[in-house]
């Protein structure tokens, strides 16, 4: 089981106080975490009295405007610098900038930007296309982890994918699996490189597959159209040479930022045992992590940082996250509730150092995990 420092009014998650043992990982469960059957109840009517939960379409729109003004800056730029491998800086500003529309559409999901949720949709289902991915493969997964998130079983955000979460995923990893899964921790940025193609790669799978999918020649037609208009004028206008560089870049930048932006939210976090029952409120304060920094960290992460309250109120707008903190925050000091944030750099320390120790187990199944304790990870 995990066991690590949670803030309380003043003190904030110390990353070197994080500890995993190599196997036999042993998970979180109702033991662990006492019921708090009304507290839900209590925080969602403070917030709703607050106003909280309204939507904010000003906002949004600037937003929209934002990120539109982005994309017309790059292709001025693209235009400007012709041939020229200072490309490559607008190669990562489209990197940006997809990752930025693809933090809308996951708004656009869970109905934090229209008046209506069919609208919703339809906006997250563009939004997505626009970013290369399928919005009914990525909509199935993350409704899932919402429900349960680090559950064992039901999450599907610790599912094996390369990278083990899991003690018992990383002992059965193979072959060069195997030698990634023992270094897994280090090479997590790495290999968030290629996370960008991985993304591509699963929403085809999901597209192409024979399963039913709702959506699915509207979404083809638009991703379709995106790398058209994508990779049409890139591979006429540019070297052959400086064209694969350009869209490696993007694809990069991309990958490494929406990793980035993800990984602190639950990852060394506690796992939750696959039978376990716990109520609204603990099973979702109690694997999240919050992100400090502000309001810049708001607008880099998506207003992902404040993932407790998101995952509290998923249908609320990325303005007023930070508003609901200091009410879920107050409520869980006064009821002596684990609530857990920290900074950027310290957030990914603990990812680090938690998939090095679940790496561990992928070097020797049999290893004892008290004298795993000594041995540097």
């Amino acid at each position: 089981m995990i066991s690590q420092t949670q803030v309380d009014a003043t003190t904030q998650i110390d990353a070197t106080e994080t500890t995993q043992g190599p196997i036999r990982q042993t998970y979180s469960g109702n033991a662990d975490f006492p019921p708090m059957a009304k507290a839900y109840k209590d925080v969602l009517n403070v917030v709703r009295d607050t106003g909280l939960l309204g939507r904010t379409p000003v906002f949004y729109a600037l937003v929209g405007v934002g990120i539109l003004l982005g994309f017309g800056g790059v292709i001025t730029g693209f235009i400007l610098l012709g041939d020229s491998w200072l490309q490559l800086l607008m190669a990562a500003a489209l990197g940006i900038l997809f990752t930025q529309v693809a933090f809308l559409a996951h708004e656009a999901a869970h109905r934090q930007i229209l008046s209506s949720g069919p609208a919703n949709f339809r906006l997250a289902r563009i939004l997505a296309g626009i970013v290369g991915m399928s919005y009914s493969w990525w909509d199935s997964k993350h409704t899932k982890h919402h429900g349960n998130p680090n559950m064992v079983g039901k999450d599907p955000d610790i599912e094996v994918d390369t990278i083990s979460f899991l003690d018992e995923d990383a002992a059965r990893s193979r072959g060069v699996i195997r030698w990634i899964t023992q270094r897994q921790g280090w090479l997590f940025f790495p290999l968030l490189t290629l996370e960008g193609l991985n993304l591509h790669r699963l929403s085809f799978a999901h597209l192409f597959s024979r399963q039913p999918v709702k959506g699915r020649w509207t979404e083809l037609a638009i991703i379709t159209v995106r790398f058209a208009v994508l990779l049409v004028p890139l591979f006429l206008l540019l070297p052959l040479g400086m064209a694969f560089a350009f869209y490696g870049v993007m694809v990069a930048v991309f990958g490494v930022y929406m990793g980035a932006s993800f990984a602190p939210n639950h990852k060394g976090m506690p796992i939750i045992a696959p039978g376990a029952r716990l109520d609204f409120f603990s099973k979702q304060v109690r694997t999240s992590r919050n992100v400090t920094g502000g309001w810049w960290a708001t607008w880099m992460f998506g207003g992902l940082n404040y993932q407790v309250e998101h995952h509290l109120f998923p249908s609320m707008s990325r303005l007023h996250l930070s508003r609901a903190r200091e009410i879920v925050r107050d409520y869980c000091v006064a009821n002596n509730v684990p609530y857990t944030e920290t900074t950027v750099l310290r957030s990914y320390g603990i990812v680090i150092r938690y998939l090095n120790r679940v790496g561990l187990a992928a070097r020797d199944p049999f290893d004892c995990p008290i004298t795993a304790q000594y041995r540097p990870a």
